[in-house]
């Protein structure tokens, strides 16, 4: 009776699972297991709000698995080690998972295969978190893409609505009864700050397929007007549910041209901008493939002699506090630390105000939402940092640098995401609410701070610094 090993990484769902589905199919018994091992993760372990995330996914996946009569069987360490022991202990002859692109899993992937090949243990890896595999895409010379666009019309080409895998099925499961405990790996928090992360979000492959419900139902016909608008919510907040794989993009586009094609011509929705951010996620990682080096280098190697300002830790502290004393950028620091997300066009208004008009390095930005992002995930917070900051691929112009206040004007006109955020300032007229500094008496009755900086010079004294780069 053959037996099989499905390793568990950030794949943590049934349904459309690869790995878990070729396993089933093809053996008897199925050992369902997680190897928690942070050091193997080089030098981007996940940070206090995905270690947050990732404890109670694994709970609910291993909640999942008690339904149909399994466990998930947790161990601590070297993933080598703790393979060859449960493959000693099982007498499984294959190990099946789904590949993670990051460079450090690259290289502790291919060294795990190729030890347990030649151990004569069968290896099978597949793909379970893009749509394409980043070395599939490439331009008519062969080369891997650095510009979005064309990269998206290539990729579109071939995205297909295809039908997910179903939940296979689970039978013959294999337990051990050396685990250890969930709570051995020390995920949660020792000092009681994720009480608005349990307010938020419910992790887990079930709480995946209610957030894309409602998305579907309520969000999706308006997405390209309401993804720009903070205090709704226009966008479908799944990123977090991607990056631990708890849903894959292939369910959610069939799913979504599901609904759309349900519906009559006159009243279908637009799916393609929803697309096309799917298609950015593909995008970040294709280039981290390929040009592994940019969590920590300038993609632009013209940013090498850029004059960044002094790293200054009041500074950053009061950036990563929601303390500027810049209505948007304040709202959008708070919202990140109490929910652990951001709205997408506030964290490039905040990366652009720490990186431009505090001239900071894009690197302190860069780590700091890795620890209280729960969707920190190493290609889109590469790409997304590079981008604002002017020196990643296909990245926004240096010379455009958001004003907040513009900003806030245009897509929180009325207030409402300032107020629920900046609750010091909720009485402000929506005039001063924008620019609370024109009414010292406001700011202080309010105990609201006046800005860091000048807006107009710190912008001007960025663009000099841009044209000095060399």
């Amino acid at each position: 009776m053959s037996t099989a090993i499905v390793l568990f990484r950030r794949d943590l769902r049934l349904v459309d699972n690869p790995a878990l589905s070729a396993a089933c199919e093809t053996h008897a018994q199925v050992l369902p297991v997680y190897v928690h091992a942070p050091g193997e993760e080089g030098a981007w372990p996940a940070g206090a709000a995905s270690r947050w995330w990732m404890h109670h996914s694994l709970a609910a996946l291993d909640a999942q698995l008690r339904t149909h009569h399994a466990v998930l069987h947790l161990r601590h360490g070297d993933t080598l080690k703790q393979l060859r022991q449960l493959i000693r202990h099982s007498g499984a002859s294959a190990v099946y998972w789904n590949r993670l692109y990051e460079p450090a899993s690259i290289a502790r992937d291919m060294q795990i295969k190729s030890a347990l090949r030649e151990e004569g243990i069968e290896v099978h890896s597949h793909n379970a978190a893009l749509w394409c595999e980043p070395w599939t895409i490439a331009t008519q010379q062969g080369d891997p893409y650095k510009v979005f666009t064309p990269y998206w019309r290539n990729l579109r080409s071939q995205w297909q609505a295809a039908e997910p895998l179903p939940k296979p099925a689970l039978h013959g499961w294999r337990e051990l009864p050396d685990g250890v405990p969930l709570e051995a790996f020390d995920l949660l928090p020792r000092i009681d700050w994720d009480t608005g992360l349990a307010e938020t979000w419910q992790p887990g492959e079930r709480g995946a397929q209610e957030m894309l419900e409602i998305f579907a139902d309520d969000a999706i016909g308006d997405y390209a007007h309401a993804r720009d608008l903070p205090a709704r919510h226009g966008t479908s907040r799944l990123s977090p549910h991607l990056h631990f794989g708890e849903i894959s993009p292939r369910q959610i586009h069939f799913e979504l041209d599901r609904r759309a094609h349900a519906m009559d011509v006159k009243r279908r929705p637009d799916i393609e901008p929803y697309l096309r951010e799917l298609g950015w996620r593909e995008f970040a990682h294709h280039l981290l493939f390929h040009f592994p080096h940019t969590p920590t280098e300038n993609f632009n190697p013209r940013f090498a002699n850029f004059r960044w300002n002094a790293p200054d830790d009041a500074v950053l502290a009061r950036w990563q506090q929601g303390r500027t004393g810049i209505p948007l950028v304040d709202a959008g620091m708070r919202e990140l630390w109490h929910t652990g997300w951001m709205h997408n066009r506030v964290r490039m208004i905040v990366a652009s105000f720490l990186t431009k008009n505090l001239r900071q390095h894009w690197h302190h930005g860069a780590r700091w939402f890795w620890d209280t992002l729960v969707d920190a995930d190493l290609a889109n917070n590469t790409l997304g940092w590079q981008w604002v900051a002017g020196c990643g691929a296909d990245a926004a112009p240096y010379f455009r640098v958001f004003n907040p206040v513009t900003q806030s004007k245009k897509f929180d006109p009325d207030g409402i995401y300032l107020r629920r955020w900046l609750p010091e300032l909720a009485d402000a007229s929506t005039a001063l609410l924008h620019e609370p500094w024109k009414d010292p008496a406001l700011l202080k009755r309010s105990g609201y701070p006046a800005p860091m900086v000048d807006l107009a010079a710190s912008r001007q004294d960025a663009l000099v610094a841009y044209r000095q780069r060399g």
